[in-house]
């Protein structure tokens, strides 16, 4: 019993796309990678490199590399909200996949709930649907997981 306790843990883990810092990912990458066709005409996903991994050389929003487990705010030289430069202050803040999905699904009012401020986010856009939100983020995750090189 105990073995086919393990395996099935062990299978389980696998079967959700570990990020190297403990970020896991539950949606499916590849219809995220679909659902980012969205994204594109604001933001790019360029690794430290430079090579560009998806999108285009899109400036309107900020580089979406490196956002899975990381803070808002963290691109340098973009010139982000207030109520999103506050959202960046918040040190324990960190961007995991019900972050993403909630602020990705209505960008404002998720930071005007986390922060208590009454301020604008720049992204006007809105995820309409959960799911999709959910495999943007796989998406991202797996473009670091791949891109880090």
């Amino acid at each position: 019993m105990f073995r086919t306790l393990a395996i099935a843990a062990t299978t389980a883990t696998l079967a959700v796309p570990a990020f190297a810092d403990g970020h896991a990912a539950s949606g499916d990458a590849a219809e995220g990678e679909k659902a980012f066709r969205q994204c594109i005409s604001c933001h790019v996903v360029q690794n430290e490199a430079g090579d560009t991994l998806a999108g285009r050389n899109a400036k309107t929003g900020p580089n979406l590399y490196g956002i899975a487990g990381g803070q808002f705010g963290m691109v340098e030289g973009f010139r982000y909200s207030d109520i999103n430069q506050l959202a960046a202050s918040m040190e324990d803040l960190v961007i995991t996949e019900e972050v993403f999905v909630a602020y990705a699904q209505d960008p404002t009012a998720y930071l005007r709930e986390v922060t208590g401020d009454k301020g604008r986010s720049k992204m006007t856009y809105k995820v309409r649907k959960e799911e999709d939100a959910v495999n943007l983020y796989a998406y991202l995750v797996s473009l670091q997981a791949d891109g880090g090189s």
